[in-house]
């Protein structure tokens, strides 16, 4: 028996992976977490064979928390969820150790074969994912501006890039002003760009604007 730890801050998406899961057999849901610093805590405390962890987490974001989960829980496969396009976040999500990456419409097969395959020791990916890393490793060493950016870096121009100001980007983010604004430059400096309006500009090039 597979046993998951769902975590997601809808309670409608954890109802809906649940009600999928139950029709498989060999797999059982043992927790639900509602928040990033709760999903750590559970993990601590539980005998987890898999995490389905949504990337848009409150108090802790998706990507931070599988940082966590990789460094305490190196074996414990994580899987991810969400409504990005897999161009955005998937390469950075294996990189940082994820098991595999899943936007939220998948349908209910491909869910269950990630699952067994990740439970397995394995790394699922999907043929977009494959087509990304394919041009990744052709490229070789080189890398697009914007994947040199750290993984606040690029919450930060992601929300630069959607139009918010220093002030709600500081809030959304629980960082002071002067820290968004550091990151702003090492973005600039990093992308070549000059400005807010190009970082958008890059964003729309790129298709990395969060839609």
């Amino acid at each position: 028996m597979i046993n998951i730890l769902i975590c997601d801050d809808h309670l409608i998406v954890r109802q809906g992976l649940k009600q999928i899961l139950a029709d498989a057999p060999d797999i059982a849901v043992g927790g639900e977490a509602t928040n990033g610093v709760e999903a750590v805590r559970m993990v601590r405390g539980g005998a987890f064979d898999l995490v389905l962890l949504d990337i848009a987490m409150p108090q802790a974001d998706g990507l931070d928390v599988l940082k966590q989960l990789k460094s305490e829980f190196p074996r414990l496969p994580v899987l991810m969820l969400s409504t990005y396009p897999d161009k955005q976040y998937a390469i950075r999500c294996l990189r940082q150790g994820a098991a595999g990456y899943l936007n939220k419409s998948v349908d209910t097969d491909r869910l269950i074969e990630a699952i067994h395959k990740a439970a397995g020791g394995r790394i699922y990916v999907t043929p977009q994912i494959a087509e990304l890393l394919a041009v990744t490793v052709s490229a070789g060493t080189a890398q697009s501006p914007h994947e040199m950016l750290s993984h606040r870096e690029y919450q930060v121009f992601q929300l630069i890039a959607a139009g918010c100001s220093v002030a709600q980007i500081a809030e959304k983010l629980s960082l002071s002003p002067n820290t968004v604004s550091t990151y702003r430059a090492r973005i600039c400096e990093k992308t070549g760009v000059r400005n807010d309006v190009e970082i958008a500009l890059y964003a729309v090039r790129q298709d990395l604007l969060q839609v």
